[in-house]
């Protein structure tokens, strides 16, 4: 049996109580001081040994005990003074060194001085001038070797006991942002990512930042990373346009490497690590388009100390509606919703990020007549942005009675409440599947774009010329990455499931954005509009979904159709392999922004709109599918289904042609 010597020895150097330098956070400032002043010390006694080496003699004017309390004591007091002990060894960087030099240069002046004193006062120095010299190379050798050797010794450890496989990357862009990165990976306990070089777009011959290489991109990115051994490439900030960046991560995706966004530094979190700062890179990063930037002034002069009401405003685009109304303090903010949980979570997000903001909770049905009217009574609303509705496209095939109540009847109850309480704006929140629709859901949204339209210039043209009329501004764009029930958090949800991936058709393509540009282009429309417009966004190249999905599934680190596949399930009902933004019967018009047109589709007068919408609304009260959806098409003629029950409407329509 083991005797307790041996236990209490093979406990001691047990994995458990190993010594990990990386663990030793900091020295004290004290004991910092302490060592810096028995290297001068150590320093000074080595200066004397060397001048008795070489037959020089101390001079007597003081005993050495004297000298060297002096000369240490004048050397602590300049320590103290450019706070050399200040900073984390480990970290010590070219400026501590500096305030090295300084402190010894100090040092060695003031005992120069003190020399020409005792000279002129009692006719003999204290010191050997050589000897101050000496001391001074020495002295400022020791501390500098110190630190040195400290730091050093840390990096060997924090390598040597790295129990994680280092991530080797490569920063793109030699910018003090890249730099910055770059100096704060290194650095970083425990460290997960080891730089490797930089890659950058000018030529820099024989150039190395940080003591690593920078390489030229002339050749694919993949080669370069593979040629500096590394594992994944950092963007560092907005270095590259979007073309530039989409050709990157794409050659990137297609040779198996990671690939991770970094923000500016400067706006890094205090509470996140460095690594934490790094996120692998979003589908939303891969648009091949700049991000659209509004200028936000006007956008002040139509929110700023005005009474907002955003409906639908716990969804995902109202919710950003929002955050982004909230950041032009309006006077009170109303936020209207039937969901209870998602209001109460951004309630508490709200009293969290716009703690003196003026907030009203509203939970009601857009269908809620009564209840909409007390809610106008109670407060003089100066702007309304609409974003209640339904818009999954196969539940609403399924359910078109619902889709008109909220789509269509939702939009005109509110619509109507807004001309008689005089709001200034109403902005509403559209979609391209009203454009040539094809099923249930994008032809509600058609007839609430109808409906809005023509009630703007059915107020028009019975108004009196002093009398102010409800601007009616609708806001058309294509999917929105990253909203409830979009195909991106679909797709996340699939990747991390492992598999498969689905998808209805491989040839579908749609148009995306994100939905901080979703609500940007809603927020410029109400400040823009001089009512009766439908804006549209130019939204890029659209996006095949099969690329998409494959996109993603190697931005998670996995391989298509290997490790995770993609599954073909057929278009689901009242889906188009396509959508659009326009009409046949369109056309556009420029504004002041180049990617924002207005559309100039067929405005039919309000009375023929608003009596069809009230036919179509009763055969929905009365939950009568096909007559519901028979009398949307007379209202839509464009609107065809396609994979759809109702498609049989349309034959019967041809027929009696």
């Amino acid at each position: 049996m083991k005797n307790k010597l041996q236990i209490a020895v093979e406990n001691l150097f047990s994995d458990d109580n190993k010594l990990d330098i990386r663990n030793i956070r900091y020295l004290p400032r004290w004991a910092v001081l302490f060592i810096d002043t028995i290297l001068v010390t150590s320093s000074l006694f080595l200066t004397y040994f060397l001048l008795k080496d070489l037959n020089i003699v101390p001079l007597k004017t003081l005993r050495v005990s004297q000298q060297i309390g002096l000369i240490v004591g004048i050397n602590f007091i300049f320590l103290l003074l450019f706070k050399t002990y200040a900073g984390l060894i480990r970290h010590s960087s070219y400026m501590d060194a500096l305030k090295l030099f300084f402190a010894s240069v100090s040092t060695f002046l003031t005992l120069l001085i003190i020399n020409i004193i005792s000279l002129a006062v009692i006719g003999n120095k204290i010191f050997i001038g050589t000897g101050l010299i000496v001391f001074l190379f020495i002295s400022f050798s020791a501390l500098f070797v110190f630190r040195l050797s400290v730091k050093q010794l840390y990096e060997y450890f924090k390598v040597a006991q790295q129990e994680e496989e280092l991530i080797t990357a490569v920063i793109v862009g030699v910018d003090d942002g890249a730099i910055s990165i770059a100096a704060a990976l290194d650095i970083e306990h425990p460290q997960r990512f080891k730089i490797q070089g930089f890659a950058s777009s000018r030529q820099n011959k024989s150039l190395r930042i940080l003591g690593k290489p920078v390489l030229e991109m002339n050749t694919s990115i993949s080669s370069l990373v593979h040629k500096l051994d590394a594992q994944a490439i950092i963007f560092s900030g907005n270095t590259l346009n979007a073309e530039e960046r989409y050709a990157l991560v794409k050659d990137c995706l297609e040779n198996d490497i990671k690939v991770y966004n970094s923000p500016l530094v400067i706006n890094w979190s205090e509470n996140t690590t460095v690594t934490d700062q790094l996120k692998s890179l979003q589908i939303e990063d891969l648009l091949n388009r700049d991000p659209i930037v509004l200028n936000a002034k006007n956008k002040t002069a139509q929110i700023s100390n005005k009474n907002i009401l955003v409906t639908g405003g716990a969804g995902s685009i109202g919710s950003e509606i929002v955050r982004q109304v909230a950041t032009y303090s309006p006077k009170r903010l109303i936020i209207l919703d039937q969901a209870e949980s998602p209001l109460h979570a951004l309630h508490i997000e709200l009293k969290d990020k716009f703690p003196d903001l003026t907030v009203t909770y509203v939970i009601c049905d857009v269908v809620n007549k009564k209840r909409l009217r007390v809610l106008f009574e109670a407060y003089k609303i100066d702007v309304i942005y609409h974003a209640a509705a339904y818009k999954h496209v196969p539940l609403m095939e399924d359910n078109p009675s619902e889709a008109i109540h909220t789509n269509v009847l939702g939009t005109k109850l509110m619509a109507d409440l807004a001309t008689e309480f005089g709001v200034g704006h109403f902005v509403m929140v559209s979609t391209d599947k009203a454009v040539n629709p094809s099923n249930v859901m994008g032809a509600s949204k058609r007839a609430a774009e109808m409906y809005v339209q023509s009630l703007y210039f059915e107020q028009k043209e019975l108004a009196l010329s002093n009398t102010k009329i409800t601007k009616f501004i609708t806001t058309r764009f294509g999917n929105v990455l990253g909203s409830n029930g979009s195909v991106v958090p679909l797709f996340k949800k699939q990747i991390e499931a492992g598999g498969p991936v689905t998808i209805t058709h491989p040839d579908i393509i749609r148009y995306f954005m994100t939905i901080p540009e979703a609500c940007q282009l809603v927020l410029e429309a109400g400040a823009m509009g001089k009512g009766g417009e439908i804006f549209i966004f130019d939204m890029g190249e659209p996006v095949k979904i099969m690329d998409l999905a494959e996109k993603m599934i190697k931005l998670a680190g996995h391989i298509p159709n290997e490790d995770i596949d993609i599954k073909i399930t057929g278009l689901r009902p009242g889906e188009k392999l396509y959508e659009e933004l326009l009409s046949d019967k369109s056309r556009t018009l420029p504004t002041h922004h180049d990617k924002i047109m207005i559309s100039e589709d067929e405005t039919k007068e309000y009375h023929l709109v608003n009596e069809s919408i009230k036919a179509i609304v009763e055969a929905a009260t009365e939950n009568m599918n096909n007559k519901t959806v028979a009398k949307l098409k007379q209202l839509i003629p464009e609107f065809k289904s396609n994979n759809s029950e109702y498609e049989i409407l349309d034959i019967q329509v041809e027929k009696q042609k």
